[in-house]
This record gives structure tokens, C-alpha cells and sequence, in this order.
């Protein structure tokens, strides 16, 4: 009875240092996330440059394409004035030709002359008529390879399409998986904070009102003198009271937790500034403050919290919470402090 009238008295308990410690298991829940998010990403970026590299291949191979036809255009270009040039003179051959014949029948006194004229015009006439034909049957192969070349520019754009809408895809499925993970994040810390905050609240009412134990933000502290004989680790019979108070305490709040949540309790050994003889069980703080915390555990253990929610650590003189050398500060710092985190 008297147990319950203390609860009511402290439902006014502080909840902030639950709400921070959710608060940097939240943060350590989006930075795991973000490395997942950031590793997806650096895969796809990978997938995306290996497809950035086809897409360089590709663009050089149309600008290779691109100045094999402009230089095939050159070549077309200079036959067909050539040809051009040819038709001329041929065209003027032909005028001579005719003037020649004229002449022949105008005065048959040189009709010798004009028939061996006319016959080297009709030579080059012919020569210059199979110039003309070569020059029209490359035209007609350049006008193929032109064709074939376009035809290639054609599979090198079409190609480009596909790869590019392809990255467009890549682009929404990052986009849907950022959101995804997102939504989760956001309900897993949902559920995080409810549960979190209503078990270290309801802990730091049940321990609150224990006239030997100090609530240090989301730490409960014990002083070594209620748990400890002087340089020793084992739990004298105050202590063990405490610490069966403490186990009840966590059985029973263990039950409401869910299993997602996997909980740990930390207990942190802390001693003085004052070095040990060495010639006792201890040789030094460090063993000594391991010594303590251990002792806490197994006792746990025997009382039968679960041996996987428990941890273990020894701090020897290197984390005072009171500075100097005074009896009180020293006496501050010899500790048992429990922290309840999550693994």
C-alpha cells in the first residue's frame, strides 16, 4: 500500500531523458537507414555509369559516323563537279564537232584535215563519256554508303532512346524506394517512442522514491558504500536488498515490452581517485570497478533476469562525475550507475 500511495505522489515524474534517449536511437535508426539508402544508391550510380559509358561509346561512334559522311558529302560533291565539268566540255566537244562538219562541207579542200580533227574529238569525246560514267557509278556507290551510314545513325538514336528511358525507370524505382524507407522509418520510431518512453518512465517512478538512489538524466546511480565494503565487490546484505527491488522491478516491466525492442541494462563500475595497495584480491581501480559491475550482474542473473539483457562494464577512476579530491567528491564518484539502452 504504502508503494502505491509513493506512485501516485510521483506521476509528475520528467520525461524528457526518456524522450532524448529515444530521441539518439532514432537518429542511430536513420543513419543505419541512410546507409542502406546511400549503399543502393552508390549501385545504381555504378549501374547508371556503366550505362553513362555506353551511352560516351555510342555518341563518339555518331561523330565518327557523322564526319565519315560529311566527308563522303565532300567527295560527292567534287565528283559531281566534275562531272559537271566534264559535261561541259563535253557539251563544248560536241558544239566544236558540229562546227567541224560545217566546215567539212563548206570546203572539202580540207576535208582531210577536218575527218582526222573530228576523229581525235571523237576519241576524247568517248574518253571523256567513260570519265563521265565512272564518276556517275561512284556517285551511285557513295549514295549507298550514305544510306547504309543514316541507317546507322538511325540504331545509334534508337539505342539512345532505349537507355534513356531506361534511366528514366532507374530514376523513379530510387525515387519509390526513398519514400518507402521513409514511411518505415517514420513508423518504426513511432512505435520506438511509445514503447521507450512508458518503460523508462514507469522504471524511474519505481525507483524514484529509494532514499540511496540518484536519477542522473536516464541513468540510476547507486554509491558504492549501500552496495560495497570498502575496496571490495561483493554485494553486502543492503545491496542485495537493493538489487532484488531493482530485478522485480525490470521482470516485471519486461513483460510489457515488446519483443522488436531488444532491450539491454547496462552496469557501469566506477571507483575513486585512490590507487589500491595492490596486495589485495584487486590490483588496481580498473579490476576493482569490473570487479563491482559484475558482481551486480550475476546477482541480477540469480534473480532471475535474463542473463542476454545484461552488460557488463568497468570504468576504474577515469569517469568522475565530481571533480577534486575531497571525501564528498571522491565519495560521488565510488558508483554503480545502470543505464537501461537498447543493443
Amino acid at each position: 500500500m504504502a508503494l502505491s500511495r509513493r506512485y501516485k505522489r510521483e506521476r509528475g515524474v520528467d520525461y524528457w531523458p526518456g524522450f532524448v534517449d529515444a530521441l539518439s536511437t532514432l537518429l542511430l535508426a536513420i543513419m543505419f537507414l541512410l546507409t542502406v539508402f546511400v549503399l543502393g544508391q552508390f549501385f545504381l550510380s555504378r549501374e547508371i555509369s556503366g550505362k553513362d559509358e555506353v551511352l560516351n561509346r555510342l555518341n563518339s561512334q555518331i561523330n565518327e559516323l557523322t564526319q565519315l559522311l560529311a566527308l563522303e558529302k565532300s567527295g560527292k560533291q567534287d565528283l559531281e563537279d566534275q562531272l559537271a565539268a566534264l559535261q561541259a566540255s563535253l557539251t563544248e566537244s560536241e558544239g566544236e564537232r558540229s562546227r567541224l562538219q560545217q566546215l567539212l562541207e563548206a570546203g572539202r579542200g580540207n576535208a582531210g584535215d577536218a575527218e582526222v580533227k573530228i576523229g581525235q574529238l571523237s576519241g576524247q569525246l568517248e574518253a571523256e563519256k567513260k570519265v563521265s560514267a565512272r564518276a556517275l557509278s561512284q556517285i551511285d556507290l557513295l549514295n549507298q554508303q550514305i544510306a547504309a551510314l543514316r541507317l546507322q545513325i538511325a540504331a545509334v538514336e534508337e539505342a539512345l532512346q532505349a537507355s534513356e528511358a531506361k534511366d528514366k525507370a532507374s530514376q523513379t524505382k530510387i525515387a519509390d524506394l526513398g519514400r518507402r524507407l521513409n514511411v518505415a522509418l517514420a513508423q518504426r520510431v513511432q512505435e520506438l517512442n511509445r514503447y521507450r518512453s512508458d518503460f523508462f518512465g514507469r522504471l524511474r517512478e519505481i525507483l524514484s522514491d529509494r532514499d540511496n538512489i540518484r536519477i542522473v538524466g536516464d541513468r540510476f546511480v547507486f554509491q558504492s558504500e549501500v552496495l560495497f565494503p570498502s575496496g571490495g565487490a561483493e554485494l553486502n546484505e543492503a545491496g542485495k536488498a537493493e538489487m532484488a527491488k531493482l530485478a522485480s522491478a525490470l521482470l516485471d516491466l519486461a513483460k510489457e515490452i515488446p519483443p522488436e525492442i531488444n532491450w539491454v541494462l547496462r552496469v557501469d563500475g566506477h571507483t575513486d581517485n585512490v590507487p589500491l595497495s595492490g596486495t589485495g584480491k584487486y590490483a588496481d581501480n580498473w579490476e576493482l570497478s569490473s570487479g563491482r559491475a559484475t558482481s551486480v550482474v550475476k546477482y541480477l542473473i540469480s534473480q532471475g533476469v535474463p542473463a542476454n539483457r545484461l552488460v557488463a562494464a568497468g570504468f576504474g577512476e577515469f569517469q568522475p562525475i565530481a571533480e577534486g579530491d575531497s571525501d564528498e567528491a571522491r565519495a560521488q564518484n565510488r558508483r554503480i550507475e545502470l543505464k537501461l539502452t537498447e543493443k
